[in-house]
C-alpha cells in the first residue's frame, strides 16, 4: 500500500469526473484526508463518498476560485475541519478556445488567465499561512501545450505558460518559508474524457478508437498515452517527502512524446 501521504491534509480544487476524481482517490489511497473544492456541490459528494469508502475523510467546499469571498471561504472551511493544510493542488481547467489566436475572442483568453492563473494565484496566496506552518506544498497542473506551438492552441498556451511562470516565481518567493512550488504537465490523458472525445471522433470520421489512440500514441516513445493513474501520481509524488528536495520544477508525463 501507498503510504507517501499518511494523514496529510490535501486541498483538491477542480474535483470534476476526470483527473480531479482520480487526484482525489490516489491522495486517500496514499493515505491523506481531503478537502474538495469545485462549483459543483454533486459532483463533489460523490467523490467525497469514494474517499470515505477508501477509509480516509473528505470535506466538500463548494467554490468559485475566480471569486475572492468563495476562495478565503475554501480557506477557512478547511482549517476549520482539520486544522491544518499540508498540499495544495491547483486542477481547476477550462475549456480552451481552439481558434487561431488571430481570432480568438479577448474576453476567452480573459477568463481563461482568471481561472488558469490567477485562480491559482488566488489560492496559493490564501493558503501561505497554513502552508508555512506545514512546511507544505503546492502542485499545480499544467500541460504539454507549453512545449509546442501546435495550431489553435494558442490562448492555451497563453495561459498555461503564465501559469508556469507564476509558478516558478512561487518557488522562489515561498521557499524561504520552507513551501516548496512545483508543476505537472501530462501529455493527453488516456480517461473518460479522452475517451469520450475519441469515440465521437471516431464516428465522425468513420474509424475506430483503436485507430484513433494508435495514431495520436505513434508520436510518443513508450507508443501509448499516459493514463489519469499515472499523472495524478506524479502530483503525490511532487506533494510528498519523497519530493522534499524538489521546487520550482515542471516534471512532464507524456510517455515521451516531448523531451525536456
Amino acid at each position: 500500500m501507498n503510504t507517501l501521504l499518511t494523514d496529510k491534509v490535501i486541498v483538491v480544487s477542480g474535483v470534476g469526473p476526470g483527473l480531479g476524481r482520480t487526484l482525489a482517490l490516489r491522495c486517500a489511497a496514499a493515505g491523506a484526508d481531503l478537502v474538495l473544492a469545485a462549483r459543483t456541490q454533486a459532483r463533489l459528494d460523490e467523490v467525497a463518498k469514494e474517499v470515505t469508502d477508501l477509509g480516509r475523510r473528505a470535506i466538500c467546499v463548494p467554490t468559485d476560485i475566480t471569486d475572492e469571498a468563495s476562495a478565503e471561504n475554501l480557506v477557512a472551511e478547511s482549517l476549520e475541519a482539520y486544522g491544518r493544510v499540508d498540499v495544495l493542488v491547483n486542477n481547476a481547467f477550462s475549456v480552451p478556445s481552439m481558434k487561431p489566436l488571430a481570432r480568438t475572442d479577448f474576453q476567452h483568453i480573459r477568463d481563461s488567465v482568471e481561472l488558469t492563473v490567477l485562480g491559482a494565484l488566488r489560492l496559493t496566496q490564501l493558503f501561505t499561512p497554513a502552508l508555512e506552518e506545514s512546511d507544505g506544498a503546492v502542485v499545480n497542473l499544467n500541460s504539454m501545450v507549453i512545449r509546442h506551438s501546435q495550431e489553435r492552441y494558442g490562448s492555451y498556451k497563453l495561459a498555461k505558460s503564465a501559469l508556469l511562470a507564476v509558478s516558478q516565481s512561487l518557488a522562489t518567493e515561498l521557499g524561504p518559508k520552507g513551501i516548496r512550488v512545483n508543476s505537472v504537465a501530462p501529455g493527453y490523458i488516456w480517461g473518460e474524457t479522452l475517451q469520450g472525445y475519441f469515440a465521437h471522433q471516431a464516428q465522425k470520421y468513420g474509424t475506430t478508437v483503436e485507430q484513433i489512440y494508435d495514431a495520436t500514441a505513434a508520436a510518443s516513445d513508450l507508443k501509448r498515452l499516459p493514463t489519469t493513474e499515472e499523472i495524478a501520481d506524479a502530483v503525490i509524488f511532487l506533494a510528498s517527502p519523497m519530493a522534499s528536495g524538489i521546487t520550482g520544477q515542471c516534471l512532464d508525463v507524456n510517455c515521451g512524446e516531448y523531451h525536456h
